[in-house]
């Protein structure tokens, strides 16, 4: 396999996953939204909120450095 087409592959696949990681991440849904309370609290993420942040993150910079790479190396 050459690495043009693997870093192809790469893109596809970092693309479609960052895709489902942001979908998946809550934002501002909380218990106050349901009955018309706007007030923001600061909290921390924990848990599995928190890998799936981290894990978008890690996704996003992957996504970019293969489009780089395919950039920067001829196909």
């Amino acid at each position: 396999m050459q690495l043009g087409s693997f870093l192809e592959t790469v893109v596809f696949v970092t693309a479609v996953l960052t895709i489902l990681l942001i979908l998946l991440q809550q934002r501002g849904a909380s218990l106050g939204a349901g009955s018309g309370s706007s007030g923001e609290l600061y909290t921390t993420r924990r848990g599995l909120e928190k890998s799936l942040f981290v894990t978008t993150i890690v996704s996003s910079v992957l996504f970019v450095a293969s489009i780089l790479g395919l950039l920067l190396i001829p196909v």
